[in-house]
């Protein structure tokens, strides 16, 4: 009987558990960081490693342009670039140090961008340009 009732309890425990998890939780599994400050500057952070890059492009007759790229996951309206004068668009980004990948989004349309000293193909087509920060 004692061996009955040991079965029961671990099996009414591992029905109440899913598999992968670590068991009901009865506190808090993390400390709390109610004494960290919300943001806070770390030395030697990537944020100071950033540089700002210009991106230009020359769309007459233009709406709108924006660049899209690695920097910014990809996201057409994520990165939109000021009219400059003329047909002249451009913004300047900070980006962090490595090699980014991007095309321009000009009136809804992708774009490569013909100043771009180094290029590769991307799958839909096109060829997307590369920098390195």
């Amino acid at each position: 009987m004692k061996t009955t009732q040991r079965n029961t309890t671990v099996t009414t425990k591992r029905a109440a558990v899913t598999p992968g998890s670590a068991g009901p939780r009865t506190g808090p599994t993390v400390p709390a960081k109610a004494s960290t400050p919300k943001f806070q500057t770390l030395p030697h952070s990537s944020h100071e490693q950033r540089r700002p890059i210009g991106f230009e492009i020359e769309a007459p007759g233009a709406r709108s342009v924006y660049v899209v790229g690695t920097f910014n996951s990809w996201v057409p309206g994520a990165t939109p670039l000021v009219l400059q004068g003329g047909t002249k668009w451009g913004i300047e980004i900070s980006l962090a140090p490595g090699h980014h990948e991007y095309r321009f989004v000009v009136d809804g349309k992708w774009t490569d961008d013909p100043k771009a000293s180094h290029v590769v193909p991307n799958p839909h087509g096109g060829m997307n340009a590369v920098l390195t920060v």
